[in-house]
């Protein structure tokens, strides 16, 4: 027959195995312990991590985290000092540097989430208020506008573009948060480690507004381009019309002036040729007016002259030539 413990026994040894395991507990690398009796906290903090002991039934463990903790904040609208209102998103990390303090004012992370949400969202709304939009968009006050390189001179001073002037920046302004929020959080036993904007964006309510005011500057940004462009066309215009009538004239001249060089040697060589006698000139007399006859003269032209004119001397001289003269003249 099989023996068996007896009840007390049994008992015995569970309450055994439970007083050890009540006993025994380790500590990771990544948590620090604080130990509580009847809710309240006995001796130091457990940072070191191992097998340790405890009191059974009458001490718990309370494990707190000693890594970087993330806090990722809602996004919240706030006024900025030139009455723009913008939604702004931000993060930060930390750490639990005293966890007595800690577990003693927060007991848990939700808690300190909680608390972080109220100090850090204060502190950037008074910031924020303090400070126009252009420092909090800018990242630092030494970032420099965006140039045409083929702008010199005053026409680089006088672009489109050019930012605003800032004091401060985006990174001070967080600094300043920083410094503010921290001597507030040191209390619970936390340490802030950084604080970053994640986003910055105008209110809902507004963003239409401010997206068709910047349409409209750009529009008239364009339109000074276009109007700019316009002219330049017209001068370019007017300078080639001009440069074309100039080419026109001074070819125009010079045709003229070759073409008087020409006629004037011309008629050297027409009064060297018919100047040499009393015939040439003669002769040259009746070619000419041969020539005007056939320049003036045409079918059916009616001209009325007197006896005593140069043209019609060679004409009274022509002898109308009959039938009867045609008739003896054909063989």
């Amino acid at each position: 027959m099989k023996k068996f413990l007896p009840p007390m026994a049994v008992i015995f040894l569970v309450f055994i195995m439970l007083a050890v395991k009540g006993t025994l507990y380790t500590v990771s690398e990544v948590e620090q312990v604080i130990i509580t009796q009847f809710g309240k906290p006995v001796g130091l903090p457990i940072t070191d991590a191992g097998l340790k002991v405890k009191m059974p039934f009458i001490q718990e463990v309370n494990t707190i985290d000693k890594r970087i903790l993330e806090w990722d904040g809602n996004p919240s609208d706030m006024p900025t000092k030139d009455k723009l209102y913008i939604s702004v998103d931000l993060f930060a990390r930390w750490r639990i540097t005293d966890p007595l303090q800690y577990f003693l004012r927060l007991r848990d992370e939700r808690s300190a989430q909680s608390r972080l949400d109220d100090i850090l969202g204060s502190e950037t709304r008074n910031a924020v208020a303090k400070h126009e939009l252009i420092e909090i968009i800018r990242t630092t006050k030494d970032r420099l506008p965006l140039r045409d390189a083929l702008l010199t001179g005053t026409e680089r001073d006088t672009a489109m573009g050019n930012l605003v002037p800032i004091h401060k920046g985006r990174q001070v302004i967080e600094a300043e948060i920083y410094q503010a929020a921290t001597d507030k959080i040191r209390v619970f036993g936390i340490e802030l480690l950084d604080i970053r904007f994640k986003r910055i964006n105008y209110n809902a309510s507004v963003r239409p507004k401010i997206y068709d005011r910047m349409i409209s500057e750009r529009r008239q940004i364009a339109e000074r381009f276009l109007s700019e462009g316009y002219g330049e066309a017209a001068r370019i215009r007017g300078d080639r019309v001009r440069d074309l009538n100039k080419i026109q004239s001074e070819a125009y001249r010079k045709v003229e002036e070759i073409r008087g060089l020409a006629d004037a040697k011309a008629a050297a060589i027409y009064a060297q040729a018919y100047n040499q006698s009393a015939q040439a000139v003669s002769l040259y007399e009746f070619t000419r007016t041969l020539q005007a006859y056939q320049s003036i003269m045409a079918e059916n032209t009616t001209l009325v002259l007197s006896t005593e004119s140069d043209l019609f001397k060679f004409m009274k001289r022509i002898n109308p030539v009959t039938d009867n003269q045609t008739e003896s003249e054909s063989p």
